[in-house]
Formats: C-alpha cells, sequence, structure tokens
C-alpha cells in the first residue's frame, strides 16, 4: 500500500513539473492602435496609359476608381488618425519552427489590384500569386487579362529583382522563394508591382515569427500568444518614414495584455 502511494505521489509530481514551464511560457498578448498625425495621402494615375483600360475600370472598389482616374491609396487615415495598412510585429524572437513551417504569402491579382495591399512574408519561404482577372468583352483578354508581377526586395534607396514572371490567362499562378540577401530582411521590405499596371503594387514585412498583425481599418491590432518578457516591437507602414521600421519596447506579462499607442511619421 505504501509503495503504491509514493508511486502515485511521484507521478503527480512528474505532472507538475512539465505542466509548470508550459504555464510558464503561455505569455500574453499586445493590443493597441497605430495612428499618423497627418492626412491621407494617394497616387493617380490614367487608366488610358496602360493595358485593359475598359477592364480595369470595373473594380468594385469605388475608393480606386473615379472614371478614367485609377487612385492607390498611399496613406490611409481614418477616424482618430487610425492608420491602415500599417503592420506590427515582434521582432526579438527567431522562430525557427514557425519559419520552416510557413507555407508561403498569397496574393490574388482582382480587377487590376493586388490584393492585399500589405501583409508579411518570411525570408527563404514561397510567394504566391494568381491571375483571378479575364474580361469577357475583350477578345484579346478572354481567357485572361496579363498581369505580370514583378518583386523586389527593397533596403533603403536600393532594390534588387525577386521574380519577373507573366500571368496571361486566368488562373495562372506563380510560387517563387522570397530572397532577401545578407541579412536585408532585418532593414528592408518586399514590394511587388504589376509591369503592365503599374497602380498594382502591394508592400509586404518580413517576420521571422507569428507573433504579429496587419492593422484593421481603424488601426487597432491585437497579437496574441506572446511569449512572456520584454521586447522589441516593430510598427511598419511602406509609406510613412520611407519605409522605416518604427521600434517600441514592450513588456508582456504571463495572461496580461501589454497596450500599445504607436503614432508614427
Amino acid at each position: 500500500m505504501k509503495k503504491g502511494a509514493l508511486s502515485i505521489m511521484f507521478g503527480a509530481a512528474a505532472v507538475a513539473l512539465v505542466a509548470a514551464p508550459l504555464a510558464a511560457n503561455a505569455g500574453g498578448a499586445i493590443a493597441g492602435k497605430v495612428t499618423y498625425p497627418g492626412k491621407s495621402e494617394k497616387k493617380e494615375f490614367s487608366f488610358a496609359k496602360f493595358p485593359n483600360p475598359k477592364f480595369c475600370p470595373k473594380n468594385p472598389n469605388k475608393a480606386l476608381v473615379d472614371g478614367d482616374k485609377r487612385y492607390m491609396p498611399t496613406i490611409e487615415v481614418g477616424k482618430d488618425g487610425g492608420l491602415k495598412n500599417a503592420v506590427v510585429a515582434v521582432y526579438d524572437v527567431e522562430d525557427k519552427g514557425f519559419i520552416d513551417g510557413y507555407k508561403g504569402t498569397e496574393v490574388t491579382a482582382e480587377f487590376c489590384e493586388f490584393l492585399p495591399f500589405a501583409g508579411i512574408v518570411v525570408n527563404t519561404r514561397p510567394f504566391k500569386v494568381e491571375n483571378h482577372d479575364a474580361d469577357p468583352d475583350d477578345p484579346k483578354s478572354k481567357e485572361g487579362v496579363l498581369h505580370n508581377p514583378h518583386s523586389f526586395t527593397v533596403k533603403g534607396s536600393t532594390s534588387a529583382t525577386g521574380f519577373n514572371i507573366g500571368l496571361a490567362k486566368k488562373g495562372d499562378k506563380l510560387e517563387k522563394p522570397v530572397t532577401f540577401r545578407g541579412g536585408a530582411e532585418k532593414d528592408g521590405y518586399y514590394r511587388l508591382q504589376c509591369d503592365q499596371h503599374e497602380f498594382m503594387q502591394s508592400f509586404f514585412l518580413p517576420v521571422m515569427n507569428p507573433h504579429y498583425a496587419v492593422v484593421k481599418e481603424d488601426g487597432s491590432f491585437e497579437i496574441k500568444d506572446v511569449p512572456a518578457g520584454k521586447h522589441k516591437v516593430v510598427v511598419w507602414h511602406p509609406f510613412v518614414g520611407k519605409g522605416k521600421k518604427f521600434e517600441f519596447d514592450v513588456d508582456v506579462t504571463d495572461g496580461g495584455t501589454a497596450n500599445l499607442k504607436a503614432e508614427i511619421k
């Protein structure tokens, strides 16, 4: 009887030892809002200067289209200064399991627009683009509107081509690895542009762990399951500060939520 009781006691102790580290590593969350003190800005293009001038204006997002004019919002500021399309990421944690298991960043070309406009990439992991466009009213584009995704790794004022591949038909796809070299992913970002339609652009922050978020329309965000401790958090927007990464110090406690109000300019 005593021997059995002793075994049970040792078993309970072993369970406790296993469970304790799990609880200690549970971490907490980072939540808050990214704001910008300035006004919204946009670039203007003329559909007439690019291929498919009748199809591209069919984009259902009316904020992008006004007659022959195509707008590319570069900075979108909402209520209370909330900044759209900013990315927030914990930048002092390298998670090899996340990097190796990342399935890839996916982008679609729809009505002459790359979606999403902002997101994340992981160095050496796949970047995927699929063409969803075809124009039944144009014999030349009935099977597909030609898009030519051209990717760049950007660091400061320099950039290098990653891939440059045409997708001629609806349903055509490409998949290529992201290729930052010489540690450029720590200081740079990834840009995608269509060589056929210059107004088709999107932008991506390189990350090394799953602790990131693309902000909501009002600039708010939440990142869950962040390891407890002090962290360097980066807030990034492709057109604020010329793509600069703004750094903030955040202290995450077990089971708590650290608040980050990040104004960038």
